[in-house]
């Protein structure tokens, strides 16, 4: 009887540890999806600031998923806030940009990483770049 007793509560010991994590997962999923639609475009000085995510568990004002961290180097952040203007990002006018394939807000004329998952951009074409940030609800120009 004893024995039974120790392996049920085992088992709903472990079920409440893999429930919490799922749902810590998802909240940072949210969390994600949020700010790559802009969540934070109260921040000051997003063209000489970008944003980095960090464990749902640390803080930062009011954003606790957010951690800003200066680009001196980089003057115009690659992630893109309100009506995007593909065309103006098309700098060497070739028809392709780089685009973050999880935060389709992140485009680029050059090659580089995403500044907020570390991802790799992808080289597409402007009308594929276009039709990625309007599936995904972003307003395009």
């Amino acid at each position: 009887m004893f024995k039974q007793l120790v392996i049920t509560f085992a088992i709903v010991s472990l079920f409440a540890v893999f429930t919490v994590a799922q749902e810590q997962t998802e909240t940072t999923t949210k969390e994600k999806k949020e700010c790559a639609k802009g969540c934070c475009s109260g921040h000051k000085s997003h063209d000489k600031m970008t944003m980095a995510h960090v464990d749902a568990d640390s803080t930062h004002s009011d954003h606790k998923h957010h951690q800003m961290k200066s680009t001196e180097t980089e003057e115009v952040s690659i992630v893109r806030e309100g009506e995007i203007d593909l065309v103006a990002i098309d700098v060497n006018e070739d028809g392709m940009v780089y685009q973050d394939m999880m935060d389709w807000n992140v485009i680029s004329d050059e090659a580089g990483e995403c500044p907020l998952c570390g991802m790799d951009l992808k080289e597409v074409s402007l009308e594929q770049a276009k039709a990625n940030l309007e599936k995904n609800d972003y307003e395009v120009k």
